[in-house]
């Protein structure tokens, strides 16, 4: 996620005297003016469109109707009080093609905003557009999707939209947009396969998508798109509306919503389905944004002194353990998984969520479709509510359903990420091979020496690289000076299977495949495109390494004791065995269901020089995995070369 500055204007209130004296931050507003209906936001048919207003603490409430994006004077049409602060209006008539923002009078003053609601916005996210959203459906629009036993048979490949086609060798004719990512038959240099193909052909079961709604004009203005731009897009504007810089034409609300399904269908058409990264603990402005106008101090966590929280560093929390902020977070989430058949969302930053808005939305996506992941960074954070109340890491146990990213496996294979200079396990680093152990075992309690936060290897999500911080490679560059490239590969190979071969839900960078570098910038959010795009000439100087990567994912799936479901049969299965320093080797038991080898015997190797070991006596061994390292398997001993992993087998 991206940090951007806080803002120091002094913050405004709802006025009491609207509400019978009583103040947004007392529990007995939320007890006396929390709306339960399913109506709030805009309900259009061509016949009539009503408008619901959650608005307890004005006295005036209009709705403003709008020709265009840009017309500077609409019609205001005022809105009648209804029960628990919600204000109604109704208007006869076909509004499609108009556009509309609410104005309420909160004391002497008014405040026009955006419906926090709002499914369809003009250009730049200003005004709500009205619209038949049925129109907006693609041809073979179905919520068909690809099969999904269990999430740790997930493999996720997380990527932002505008890196995977602006590359000019990249094959694709909508650079940037969402129609890239559907492009089928795109080929790079020396013929090689990009963008959709390309990652259908690593064999990665999810394409976690960078911020795709509408985010701030601050970080990308849609009018001006001619113009350079990039950001990742952590500044929420409107939560239920897709952001227009990805569209073949912004200013039109419809081609934005119409493009984006046509990708997600083109995702399952090709065997992926999509998560969705969402960012539900801050907004981008906590003065301007559409909530605090609308019901000034009610949708954001305050300090004692006033001043608003911020754990997120974005210069505000949200409130979501208030009911209307957690009931428009759990109501957004079901809409994008309904509206547009997405398949999995990652919290970013989820340690500032409180529990029970988490467990509402897994129990209610549950009720949708049980495979639809819920994952997210559950790290322990600051702010304005009790620690017991968070989402993160240390309430894993009453979060089930729920993955939490494992940092502790990270920094143990490749290294502290905010100490640039060490180097991790890969990097020859002594000391972490229990580390690593806690996210081989898949995060949960193995033994009195190893356990993370998962109960279950479904709330771990292991990963070695990110969007944030360096990338992998950078990461090594930085930790192993005077190095050659050819040991750095080797690292970076290492890391990789170390994720794809430890229990819990693997996790992938894009490009990191091929060795993805940012020349060396550590948070890229705003950083020029030609710093963040996914680099084809680079991918092709790799074919190798992507074949690699391709060979791991492979095994993982060709082999279930890899994706063990539940923490009991780790303990059972899972045996460290007996390895030197600067190793980790363990053996998969007796397992059944469906894989070819009864025992597998697993090796990460960090020792540039090689290692002999002893092995354990269940049957005759054979190589399944990394041959160009083992010397000779023989008399109960593997010898290895070089840095790496090797996986041996005992056929049933």
């Amino acid at each position: 996620m991206s940090v951007q500055k806080e803002m120091k204007e002094p913050i405004y209130y709802g006025d009491p005297a609207a509400t019978d004296g009583i103040s947004v931050f007392d529990q007995d507003f939320d007890d006396l003016f929390s709306y339960d209906g399913d109506d709030l936001g805009l309900s259009y048919t061509p016949a009539q469109s009503a408008f619901c207003l959650w608005a307890p603490t004005a006295f005036e409430a209009e709705v403003v109707l709008y020709e265009s994006w840009q017309e500077a004077e609409g019609e205001h049409l005022p809105m009648t009080r209804d029960v628990r602060g919600v204000w109604r209006l109704k208007v006869a008539g076909d509004l499609d093609g108009k556009f509309y923002t609410y104005r309420v009078r909160v004391g002497e003053q008014w405040n026009e905003a955006a419906d926090p609601y709002a499914r369809a916005v003009g250009v730049n996210g200003d005004r709500g557009a009205i619209l038949d959203l049925r129109k907006t459906d693609p041809e073979r629009w179905t919520d068909g999707k690809p099969p999904l036993a269990d999430p740790v048979d997930s493999v996720i490949y997380e990527l932002h939209l505008r890196d995977l086609s602006v590359h000019p060798a990249s094959g694709i004719t909508h650079k940037g947009q969402y129609l890239g990512l559907a492009e089928e038959g795109t080929r790079g240099p020396g013929g090689i396969l990009t963008g959709l193909d390309h990652i259908a052909g690593l064999g990665v079961t999810h394409v976690q998508l960078l911020p795709i709604y509408d985010y701030a004009t601050e970080s990308v203005d849609e009018t001006r798109l001619s113009q350079p731009h990039y950001n990742w897009g952590y500044d929420p504007k409107n939560y239920n509306a897709p952001e227009g810089s990805y569209a073949t034409d912004p200013y039109v609300p419809a081609v934005r919503i119409r493009e984006l399904k046509t990708m997600i269908q083109a995702l399952h058409d090709n065997g992926l389905r999509v998560i969705m990264d969402v960012v539900y603990n801050h907004v981008y402005d906590g003065f301007r944004v559409n909530f605090t106008k609308l019901v000034p101090g009610y949708y954001l966590r305050y300090k004692p002194d006033g001043s608003l929280s911020n754990g997120s560093g974005c210069g505000n929390d949200v409130a979501s353990e208030r009911l209307m902020m957690s009931r428009f977070i759990v109501e957004s989430v079901l809409y994008w998984a309904r509206e547009y058949h997405i398949d999995g969302f990652r919290f970013d930053l989820m340690g500032l969520i409180d529990i029970e808005t988490m467990q509402e939305v897994r129990r209610r996506l549950d009720e949708i479709d049980p495979s639809i992941l819920t994952i997210g960074e559950g790290w322990i954070m600051d702010t304005e509510l009790a620690p017991s109340r968070l989402a993160s890491q240390s309430n894993a146990d009453v979060l089930p359903g729920i993955g939490h990213f494992n940092d502790g496996f990270r920094d143990a294979v490749k290294g502290n990420i905010f100490r640039y200079e060490e180097p991790g396990f890969i990097g020859g680093m002594g000391g972490l091979e229990e580390a690593v152990k806690t996210g081989i075992t898949g995060g949960v309690v193995y033994g009195q020496a190893t356990g993370q936060f998962a109960d279950e290897p479904q709330q771990c999500v292991n990963f070695v690289e990110c969007h944030d911080n360096h990338t992998m490679w950078d990461k090594i560059v930085l930790s192993s000076e005077g190095v050659s490239d050819s040991r750095r590969e080797a690292m970076h190979r290492l890391a990789s299977a170390m994720v794809l071969t430890s229990q819990g839900i693997p996790f992938v960078h894009a490009g990191q495949e091929f060795m993805r570098t940012k020349d060396g910038v550590e948070n890229s959010y705003k950083s020029p495109v030609e710093i963040n795009r996914m680099d084809w000439e680079r991918c092709a100087a790799h074919t190798s390494d992507v074949a690699y990567m391709r060979r791991l994912i492979a095994l993982r799936k060709a082999h279930p004791a890899f994706r063990l479901r539940t923490a009991e049969e780790i303990r059972t299965r899972l045996i460290f065995e007996r390895s030197p320093a600067g190793t980790v080797a363990y053996t998969l038991r007796d397992h059944a269901g469906g894989d070819s080898a009864k025992h597998l015997y697993v090796l990460y190797n960090a020792n540039p020089d090689g290692a002999s070991l002893s092995l354990p006596d269940l049957g005759e061994w054979s190589i399944l995995f990394g041959d160009e390292l083992v010397t000779s398997v023989a008399g109960g001993k593997l010898a290895v070369r070089g840095l790496g992993m090797v996986v041996l087998a005992v056929q049933p």
